[in-house]
C-alpha cells in the first residue's frame, strides 16, 4: 500500500499537490531543530568512529521468525494479481498460502526493486510502468482468480489529512475499475480503520460497495494483527467479494491463531487451543526487564511533511515505547548501525530488520532503498501473516 511521495508531494501523474494544513516553524523551534541536527551529526560521527574501533559489538538474536506464522501451503491452482503491491506484504502472504503470482503493480520504484530482488521470476511493474491510472486491464480477463491490493491509505488516515475522494492519491476507484474489468472469481482490498469513520460512509457505499455489488457479494471485516501472531497492535479492514455466479452466500472471517496473554484476566472464554501472541521484547530477543507487550502501531516513514527514520505514530505510542525501553526514532539500516548509535536514554535502538519482524516480514525478505524508504515500505505493508490467513480463507471458499 504505497504511494510515491516525494518532498514536493508529486502525484501519480506528475502533478504537484499541497494539503490544507500548513507546516509553520517558529524561530525557537527552528533553533532547537538546528541544535538537534548538530548534536545528531556529532553523535553519528562518534558512532562511526566507535564502529571502526570495535566492529564486533554484539547484537541481539531475534526469537520470532515470522515465516513460522505462515506454513507454506501446497499450490492451490488459484492465480493472484497484486495492485498497489508496495513492499510485498500481500504478495508474500498470498504466495505462502499457495497462490500463483500473476503480476504486481506499484508506482514506487523502490517497491518494484524490492519485489524483484526477492522474487526474480515474478512479473513486476513499477515506476511509470506500475501506474494503474487508466490502464487497460482487459488482457487479464480469464487469467486471474483473485485481485488483491491495499490502495493508498493517505486519503483516509489522519496523517494524510483525510481528504478522501478529493485527494489525488485516492486509488480505490482504480481498484474497483480493474476488478470490474477483469472479473476475477474474488477480490480483496485492505485499508486503515479510519475508512469506517462516519465522514466516509457515503464514500464507502458509493465508490466501493455499490459498484462492486453489481457483480460480487461483498463482505467487510476487521482484523487485528496480533490475532495472527504479529507482536504489534494493528487493526485493518478488508473488503472481500466473490463473484455472484459462484453462488457464495457465506464468508466468515479468518479464525484467529493467537490470543493476548494480557487478556486472560479480563476476557472470559479465551480459546486456549490458540497460541499466545509473542510480545515485542521477547520477539526481538531482548533481555527480560519485567515489562513486555505488543509494539504500538508502526508508522510509515513515507507519511507526513518530510521523510524520517522514525516509526513513532503518536504521543501515547511514545509512552508505550518508553515503558518497553525501546527507542523508535532514528531507526538504523541494520542492527550493527543501530547498536553503534545508542539512544541517549539507553533504550534499545531499533533497526530495519527489527521493524520487519514487528510487521511480520521474515528477515530474508530484503527491502530496497535507504532506511526511510525501507521503513516506509514496511510500515505501509499488510503484515504478511495477516495477508496469509485472509488468503487462505478466500482459497477455502473458492475450492469448495
Amino acid at each position: 500500500m504505497t504511494y510515491n511521495r516525494h518532498k514536493d508531494n508529486v502525484g501519480l501523474n506528475g502533478e504537484v499537490f499541497t494539503g490544507e494544513k500548513k507546516y509553520q516553524v517558529s524561530a525557537p523551534d527552528r533553533e532547537a531543530a538546528r541544535l538537534r541536527s548538530i548534536d545528531s551529526a556529532k553523535r553519528k560521527q562518534d558512532a562511526e568512529s566507535n564502529s571502526k574501533i570495535n566492529p564486533t559489538l554484539v547484537t541481539h538474536v531475534p526469537r520470532l521468525d515470522p515465516a513460522s506464522l505462515m506454513v507454506k501451503m501446497s499450490p492451490n491452482k488459484l492465480r493472484a494479481l497484486s495492485l498497489f503491491s508496495g513492499g510485498g506484504g500481500l504478495d508474500l502472504g498470498y504466495e505462502r498460502a499457495g497462490f500463483a503470482h500473476v503480476a504486481s503493480y506499484d508506482y514506487n520504484s523502490d517497491a518494484g526493486t524490492t519485489l524483484r530482488q526477492n522474487r526474480p521470476k515474478w512479473r513486476v511493474h513499477s515506476g511509470s510502468d506500475g501506474n494503474v491510472v487508466g490502464k487497460d486491464w482487459s488482457s487479464f480477463q480469464g487469467k486471474v482468480d483473485v485481485i488483491h491490493g491495499g490502495p493508498p491509505c493517505q486519503p483516509f488516515s489522519s496523517a494524510g489529512l483525510q481528504k478522501g475522494a478529493d485527494d489525488v492519491r485516492d486509488m480505490f476507484p482504480q481498484f474497483v475499475r480493474a476488478t470490474l474489468t477483469i472479473r476475477p472469481k474474488a477480490f480483496m482490498a485492505e485499508n486503515v480503520p479510519a475508512l469506517l469513520q462516519k465522514k466516509f460512509q457515503g464514500y464507502v457505499k458509493d465508490t466501493i460497495v455499490s459498484p462492486l455489488s453489481e457483480l460480487y457479494n461483498v463482505w467487510q471485516i476487521s482484523l487485528h494483527a496480533h490475532q495472527f501472531g504479529i507482536p504489534q497492535y494493528r487493526k485493518r479492514i478488508f473488503f472481500i467479494g466473490f463473484r455472484k455466479d459462484l453462488g457464495v452466500t457465506h464468508y466468515g472471517s479468518p479464525t484467529p491463531t493467537h490470543y493476548l496473554v494480557s487478556d486472560e484476566l479480563t476476557l472470559p472464554g479465551i480459546n486456549h487451543n490458540l497460541k499466545a501472541c509473542p510480545t515485542l521484547r521477547w520477539a526481538l530477543g531482548l533481555e527480560d526487564i519485567g515489562c513486555d507487550d505488543l509494539a504500538p502501531t508502526i508508522r510509515s516513514t513515507l507519511t507526513g511533511p518530510r521523510h524520517t527514520t522514525s516509526i513513532l505514530s503518536s504521543t501515547a505510542a511514545m509512552a508505550k515505547w518508553a515503558a518497553l525501553r525501546i527507542w523508535p526514532n532514528g531507526v538504523g539500516r541494520d542492527r550493527q548501525a543501530a547498536l553503534n548509535f545508542p539512544a541517549k536514554n539507553g533504550h534499545y535502538r531499533l533497526s530495519v530488520p527489527d521493524v520487519q519482524i514487528i510487521q511480520g516480514f521474515p528477515e530474508e525478505w530484503t527491502f530496497s532503498g535507504p532506511a526511510y524508504m525501507a521503513l516506509g515500505l514496511i510500515g505501509n505493508a499488510v503484515p504478511p501473516p495477516l495477508a496469509y490467513n485472509v488468503a487462505k480463507s478466500i482459497a477455502q471458499v473458492l475450492q469448495k
